[in-house]
């Protein structure tokens, strides 16, 4: 559609991601019904994703404010890395807020609750983030 050409590397780019992704859903744990928006948040709080949270969100301010004015537009892993931590955020909180609209669908509302509505800003946050810097 675009009429690029794939290289050899991104032959294998391409095997390396579809490998990994399989062997990601292969040995995933089973997951537990979840029933209220809540019960995602009560997980979101605890301190190992607070931590990975923080984590993730000083990374990316570093590679905004530091590295992509330095070395952004002559180095593709710059904006690749932002638009990557980003969206390990979007697809966490994509998994949250489809759960809640899930939820809702099935007569729980979870409209209601202000997590919800957090999940549904830090998606929209995240997504225009990763927008921004991809098509950089």
């Amino acid at each position: 559609m675009l009429k690029e050409k794939l290289h050899q590397l991104g032959v294998l780019g391409c095997v390396m991601c579809i490998s990994g992704s399989v062997i990601i859903v292969i040995h995933a744990p089973q997951e537990s019904p979840i029933t209220s928006v809540q019960e995602i948040w009560a997980m979101a709080t605890q301190p190992a994703f607070l931590l990975y949270l923080g984590s993730v969100i000083v990374l990316v301010v570093l590679l905004i404010l530091y590295f992509a004015p330095r070395c952004g537009h002559t180095n593709v892993l710059v904006f690749t890395g932002i638009c990557s931590l980003m969206g390990s955020l979007s697809v966490m909180s994509v998994k949250a807020l489809g759960t809640a609209l899930k939820l809702t669908f099935e007569g729980k509302n979870q409209l209601v609750y202000l997590e919800t509505w957090f999940f549904m800003f830090i998606v929209a946050t995240c997504v225009i983030i990763q927008m921004n810097y991809l098509n950089k």
